[in-house]
């Protein structure tokens, strides 16, 4: 015998009373669609910005401490640094590889953004950076042609370069690039190697000032160093980064806080450089993660505590409107819980069908908010189960005392009940 069997009268009854009133019904499921609608969009925002976030800190680099030096706005605030501090310099550099403990590669950088880019380009010229070769390790990239530079190169200064994947693009087409020459102002350097594309580009935050990845040439550091004329270099730092990978096992955290102390030593407390520990960021923006999944779920919890309201009210006005029908049921054997039974059958029914269509209108308001917002959105299976299952219980939470004042009717009362 089938277990089910016993409901599925209850399960026609209810669908019979929902179409035969269809307007009705579709009011009270307002509140279920737009609650599991709302709880699915905010929860594939929360999923989105996460997805974005660990992408982000993998780019920057679990174990890898980034020390940025800051730009001044103009000449006059630069004057009033460089009174006090040097800035960034090689010196610096030397300090941490020298007393910083459980350093496994370091390389110093110096950017320069170019006046002049050959082949031309209608996009947003490339930028320049000098780099020790150590610094594919450090930032986990990889290759999609050809070979990075070496140390040998870097010893000779050697005119070659390695482009990113937007510039390669830019510059030299979609054919291969390696062996062809980019002219940077007055220098030309030879493609060895073109990098794969990076998951994400640009980067602004915490400090990492702004570096699109994919519109890169790279350049051995010595090479930059020597070829390219740094304008009014006694007031720029010497070098305006540096890029630290720590030892696997070792505290990225507390190595920062050396290197920190370290630099504000040298620089006098000037304030002119920031140090980025990604793993610092990954806790810190799980934590206010976290908080603004919880503010938009409750946010959503409202609504949907709105639509389970709607459903006890109707469901109440139901009851009342079925008296007579309780009642004929009630004189001919039906029990009390078979009343109980087809009420919160009703009610479930109602959140159910609420909550289905819910979740295609919250799968589309997520499509919404990412084309016009320009955010990261994604719908994981779990908002949708969890978006649905409250829905369910809120309707079957919210039908129980109308499902209870129907079964408590006295049968001649209600038979009588006009």
């Amino acid at each position: 015998m089938n277990p089910f069997s016993g409901y599925l009268p209850e399960l026609a009854m209810g669908f019979s009373s929902l179409l035969a009133h269809k307007l009705r019904s579709l009011l009270t499921m307002l509140g279920m669609i737009f609650g599991v609608g709302a709880v699915v969009a905010m929860l594939s925002i929360t999923a989105g910005a996460e997805k974005q976030m660990m992408s982000f800190i993998d780019e920057l680099g679990v174990n890898n401490i980034i020390v940025e030096a800051h730009e001044a706005v103009d000449n006059n605030e630069l004057q009033q640094v460089r009174a006090i501090s040097p800035g960034l310099t090689f010196r610096d550099f030397r300090a941490i590889s020298e007393n910083v403990q459980g350093l496994e590669a370091i390389t110093p950088r110096k950017r320069f953004k170019p006046q002049r880019v050959l082949p031309k380009t209608t996009q947003e010229p490339p930028v320049l950076i000098g780099v020790l070769p150590n610094f594919i390790e450090i930032n986990s990239l990889k290759l999609v042609a050809g070979r990075f530079f070496n140390d040998e190169d870097n010893r000779r200064s050697a005119p070659v370069c390695v482009l990113g994947e937007t510039a390669k693009v830019n510059l030299l087409g979609f054919d291969d690039a390696i062996g062809k020459y980019v002219k940077v102002n007055d220098i030309w350097l030879q493609v060895v190697g073109v990098l794969t594309p990076q998951s994400s580009s640009d980067t602004d935050v915490e400090g990492v000032q702004a570096l699109n990845r994919n519109n890169m040439v790279i350049a051995p550091l010595n090479t930059v160093m020597r070829r390219f004329e740094d304008n009014n270099s006694w007031l720029k730092d010497e070098i305006d980064g540096i890029y630290i990978r720590v030892t696997s096992g070792t505290d990225s955290i507390e190595t920062a806080n050396v290197v920190r102390a370290i630099l504000s030593a040298t620089h006098k407390d000037a304030g002119d450089f920031t140090v980025v520990v990604p793993a610092g960021l990954l806790e810190e923006r799980r934590r206010t993660q976290f908080i603004f999944k919880v503010v938009m779920i409750c946010i959503a919890g409202i609504s949907l505590l709105v639509g389970g309201i709607g459903i006890m009210n109707i469901m109440l006005a139901t009851v009342l409107e079925r008296t007579r029908e309780i009642g004929i049921r009630r004189a001919i054997g039906a029990r009390q819980g078979d009343i109980i039974r087809q009420f919160l059958t009703e009610a479930v029914l109602i959140s159910i069908v609420g909550g289905l269509i819910g979740i295609g209108f919250g799968f589309t308001l997520s499509r919404l908010i990412a084309t016009a917002a320009g955010w990261s959105t994604v719908v994981t299976t779990s908002s949708i189960v969890i978006a649905f299952g409250v829905s369910v219980f809120i309707g079957l939470l919210f039908g129980i005392y109308p499902a209870v004042q129907a079964a408590k009717l006295d049968p001649i009362e209600a038979i009588r009940y006009e």
